[in-house]
């Protein structure tokens, strides 16, 4: 079995001719090579610029904060500051953006330029984590660059749905939602009323028997939100049934589940939360985006 132990003599190394720490294992000793003196005082250095800076900056925790610094310096207030700074920066353009109509902030092509650059950061910050980075959506949240607007694609009713959101606790949002007919229509009656929408887009045969009972519900309980050609409402928010673009999904389970639990998504209100002249941008940029009425 190896042992090692430390020898209390002093050893020096024939092939390097230096000396040991005494330290032996197996016949292997180590040998005694202090660490460069440019390292040691770097380390030194080192502990006492870390020691300055427990004083100077914030640094020690209290019980209910922190220490202030000698300084005052404290990365919040640096970020406050470079806030203020960016909005008085910014000042100027917001306040041309405020004053402008939005129709005419899109023939002008400076301020829409300008509109565009604010809308994009607005809505990276704000609305892409529902909407996706280039706004195509996501199963539940709509894709911002097709033709299919449930509460209209006009520069108004966009600018409207921004600021006072959907079903988000403001009185002038959009409060319409899709109900739930479990306990009021049967299994097979939401079964023939999907196969009849799925029809409308070209998913079923129209020919089906199924299609054909589906209408007949469709027309007593769904066209009062959907209209009798089953394209929607912009007022209640009721989906266009007739261009095969789906919110939650077009196959035949989704909307059988759809038709028995009802929907009834949230968009928030941003008008308590974004400048007058943000809302205007991100208004523009959703509008370009390519589905804008």
């Amino acid at each position: 079995m190896s042992t090692a132990h430390d020898s209390p003599d002093a050893h020096v190394d024939s092939a390097t001719g230096k000396s040991t720490t005494g330290h032996e294992w197996d016949g292997i000793r180590e040998l005694n090579t202090p660490l460069p003196r440019w390292w040691l005082w770097t380390f030194y250095a080192c502990i006492v610029w870390s020691v300055g800076y427990w004083f100077v900056y914030p640094a020690w925790p209290l019980i209910s904060s922190a220490t202030g610094g000698l300084i005052g310096w404290h990365s919040r207030t640096a970020v406050e500051t470079q806030l203020a700074d960016l909005t008085a920066l910014r000042a100027t353009s917001s306040a041309r953006l405020a004053n402008v109509p939005l129709d005419e902030i899109e023939r002008n092509p400076a301020l829409l330029s300008l509109a565009r650059a604010e809308g994009r950061v607005a809505f990276a910050d704000n609305c892409a984590p529902c909407h996706g980075a280039g706004g195509g959506g996501a199963k539940g949240y709509p894709n911002l660059n097709d033709d299919d607007w449930l509460w209209g694609g006009t520069l108004a009713q966009i600018q409207a749905t921004i600021e006072h959101g959907v079903r988000a606790g403001d009185d002038k949002g959009h409060q319409g939602n899709m109900i739930a007919f479990a306990g009021v229509l049967t299994p097979a009656q939401m079964s023939d009323v999907a196969d009849y929408v799925r029809s409308l887009s070209g998913l079923v045969p129209a020919g089906e028997p199924a299609v054909a009972r589906g209408a007949v519900v469709f027309k007593a309980n769904c066209a009062v939100c959907h209209g009798d050609d089953a394209k929607g409402k912009v007022e209640l928010g009721s989906k266009n049934l007739t261009d095969g673009i789906w919110l939650y999904g077009g196959d035949k389970a989704t909307i059988v589940q759809t038709i028995a639990h009802g929907r009834g998504g949230v968009m928030p209100a941003w008008g308590s939360r974004l400048p007058a002249s943000t809302i205007k941008a991100l208004t523009v940029y959703v509008h370009t985006l390519g589905g804008g009425q």
